[in-house]
């Protein structure tokens, strides 16, 4: 590696706020303010609500817990750096910092998506198998389908992040995003990246393939056995909460599938980064109202808590 790519390595700048007008930049600072505190402060109320209330002591509240502890990490991974360099006037960000933060950025990623697929299942077993409900979802098999996703996600992300960290870097270290995204940082690299861009996709793939046909059979199930039901009332119920349940699955596999699985000549950096900002920001945001909000129980245990 020469001298100039060992020095441009040490350091890379998130360019993508500061390249925007003035005005634009305080307008996005509010607004990714705004929406990274909703984030944590609801997540974070669901699971001191679920934590509090013996009631929802159960497998699909476990989920709902899981899911809401990995959405505010994955909110707290990248959106305050960005932050906290708007407000100190500066972009940079080092190499084992821009390594760290896209390690954990993946992990949360992958448990995200797991974690959507896990809470399908759960809710196919509870509405198409109620009376083996109990006896399906033991806690034994609860605790297996949140650790099983948690070791092939931390797995994932070390493997890319060993890969990335072998990379030497041209001297052009500016990264036009808010945080360090895979893509972008291989885009910088002056290695050769073809394992990087293989694995990304093949292992992507396989990642999200499979939580994906499982979160769309376990609601073509469910959908079938709503048809089934005589109630005109308890049909749209159920099609009211599934629908937005696959909402918010659309939107998260629908933005990353755009920003990774379709050629980079494609699309601009703009439009990488607002697809990004979809399913870091936005979907996190909206779990806690999408599974929580709509259901009674969740409801009289937030308000104890509040």
């Amino acid at each position: 590696m020469s001298a100039e790519n060992q020095s441009s390595a040490s350091e890379f700048f998130l360019m993508w706020l500061s390249s925007k007008p003035q005005h634009q930049q305080q307008l996005l600072f509010g607004l990714f303010l705004s929406m990274s505190l909703a984030t944590v402060l609801g997540n974070l109320l669901i699971i001191l609500a679920i934590s509090t209330d013996s009631r929802l002591h159960t497998p699909m509240y476990f989920f709902l817990s899981n899911l809401s502890f990995v959405d505010v990490c994955f909110s707290s991974t990248t959106v305050p750096k960005m932050l906290t360099n708007h407000i100190l006037g500066s972009q940079s960000i080092s190499f084992p910092e821009c390594l760290t933060q896209m390690y954990f950025f993946t992990v949360f990623a992958d448990m995200d998506n797991f974690l959507l697929a896990v809470m399908a299942y759960d809710r196919f077993v509870a509405v198409c198998h109620p009376l083996h409900y109990t006896t399906k979802m033991t806690p034994q098999l609860c605790a297996l389908l949140v650790i099983g996703p948690w070791v092939t996600a931390i797995l994932n992300a070390l493997l890319h992040t060993l890969l990335m960290a072998r990379l030497s870097f041209c001297a052009d270290n500016r990264i036009p995003h808010f945080f360090c995204e895979m893509s972008a940082l291989l885009k910088l690299s002056s290695s050769d990246t073809h394992l990087n861009a293989m694995l990304i996709l093949a292992l992507g793939a396989l990642i999200m393939t499979i939580p994906l046909t499982c979160t769309l059979g376990s609601y073509i199930c469910i959908t079938w056995a709503v048809l089934r039901i005589s109630s005109t009332q308890g049909k749209w119920k159920a099609f009211s909460t599934c629908g937005s349940h696959l909402a918010v699955v659309s939107l998260f596999y629908g933005t990353i599938i755009a920003v990774y699985f379709n050629p980079s000549s494609s699309h601009s950096a703009e439009e990488d980064t607002a697809a990004t900002v979809m399913y870091t920001v936005v979907t996190p945001m909206l779990n806690p109202f999408i599974y929580s909000l709509r259901n009674k129980d969740m409801k009289v245990a937030v308000r104890k808590v509040i």
